[in-house]
């Protein structure tokens, strides 16, 4: 997160980035101001991520046959 804003991480990076931060505080090897800074990454990683999500699901069309032609509908 130092190069790179972090709402410009791809949903990939900020996911492996948020998923190493879990590591971290799981292992219970680092002080508590450490830990509640990673926390706070975190949950601004974890609110990205559900928001890159939200944008793709809206994207997503749906694919129906009928009478054996293709059609794609909005995803409900």
């Amino acid at each position: 997160m130092k190069n790179k804003n972090i709402n410009e991480l791809s949903f990939e990076t900020s996911l492996k980035k948020l998923e190493e931060i879990v590591e971290q505080l799981e292992s219970g090897n680092i002080d508590l101001e450490k830990s509640v800074e990673l926390y706070e990454k975190g949950i601004e990683l974890k609110n990205i991520c559900e928001d890159k999500l939200k944008k793709v699901e809206l994207q997503i069309k749906k694919i129906k046959v009928k009478n054996n032609k293709i059609t794609k509908e909005d995803f409900d």
